[in-house]
């Protein structure tokens, strides 16, 4: 089952949250935390490990907090789920993994390669901008 994780889903919350702000804006983890209900500790490790990815930028002291490094729609679905998951993969033999003993006489490795490589440019074609603007338009539709 492809799933992404809650790191994943916080990951995106905190960029959708920052992308929704003036450039100037500095987000805080506790902020953030609060906001969308977040164990403040994993977020803080989310958001140290996109600012190392240098998506985010991180500004120590009191006023100090984060600010997206890239324009939302620079950054995609699937750099942040590399970011924070690793390598996008459906099966690891698709990506060279020998350690299956099925490997010589498999015959879906071709066909799994082919849909892993849609759902890569599928998850790369989402930006962050598209993701915010899918959100803002949900939360306005009236049922």
């Amino acid at each position: 089952m492809l799933k992404l994780t809650k790191k994943t889903d916080y990951a995106l919350m905190a960029i959708n949250y920052m992308s929704g702000r003036k450039t100037t804006f500095v987000a805080s983890t506790r902020n953030i935390a609060e906001i969308y209900n977040i164990p403040r500790e994993l977020l803080a490790k989310i958001l140290q490990t996109l600012a190392k990815e240098e998506i985010i930028h991180s500004q120590s002291g009191p006023k100090g907090g984060y600010t997206l490094l890239k324009d939302p729609r620079e950054i995609t679905l699937g750099e942040i789920i590399r970011v924070i998951e690793g390598p996008i993969q459906i099966v690891r033999c698709v990506e060279g993994d020998t350690t299956c003993s099925q490997t010589a006489q498999c015959t879906i490795q071709s066909p799994l390669r082919k849909i892993e490589s849609q759902i890569v440019n599928f998850l790369d074609s989402i930006t962050i901008e598209k993701l915010a603007n899918e959100s803002v338009s949900e939360n306005l539709k009236v049922t």
